[in-house]
């Protein structure tokens, strides 16, 4: 079996340094001991923490399940869409669900992490929305979903929805509240 890469180890490993500790309380060493590396070695992978930390949220965005998003999924819209948000919930509580959302935790602390996570975090956001949009734009089309809000507009109220809860999950310690907040979105959606 090939060795993982330090640099692989660090990736690897910070998601759940970030995920528990935040941007802001997680520092390099952190990181490099939850690795398994020398802390010096952290600075041939990467040029800052920043750099590291926007790495994991493209990768935490790109590991999304989205293949009930599809086209080929003929399951009608707003199935689709649950079966997504489901998946997601399924994966935030895997991890914790006190610890929340890799995205929402990295949101809240974008002033204190820097333009290179912002813009990381801007991205993911904007990509799932994206995703979204099309599924409730053919919902639309189909008569699947009956309000004639902007689909764009929708997939980010539902975003909203489901991420709101996941915080109050995370403070209250409460699995559920996230997919109780989306299946009360989902039911605006013929509104």
């Amino acid at each position: 079996m090939p060795q993982v890469s330090v640099r692989g180890r660090l990736i690897e490993h910070a998601e759940t340094v970030f995920r528990r500790q935040g941007f802001d309380g997680a520092s390099v060493q952190d990181i490099t001991s939850a690795a398994g590396v020398p802390k010096g070695s952290f600075y041939n992978h990467f040029k800052s923490k920043q750099e590291l930390a926007a790495e994991i949220i493209r990768r935490y965005g790109g590991a999304t399940d989205v293949s009930m998003l599809e086209q080929n999924d003929v399951r009608p819209a707003r199935e689709r869409l649950r079966a997504h948000f489901a998946s997601q919930a399924q994966r935030t509580n895997s991890t914790g669900v006190e610890y929340g959302c890799l995205l929402v935790t990295m949101a809240s602390e974008m002033p204190m992490a820097g333009e290179e996570v912002g813009t990381a975090v801007r991205g993911g956001f904007s990509a799932w929305v994206d995703r979204l949009t099309e599924v409730i734009r053919q919902g639309q089309e189909a008569g699947e979903i009956r309000s004639r809000e902007p689909a764009r507009d929708l997939a980010a109220f539902l975003v909203d929805a489901f991420e709101g809860g996941a915080l109050r999950g995370k403070a209250t310690d409460d699995a559920t509240a996230s997919m109780r907040s989306l299946d009360l979105a989902l039911g605006m959606l013929d509104r």
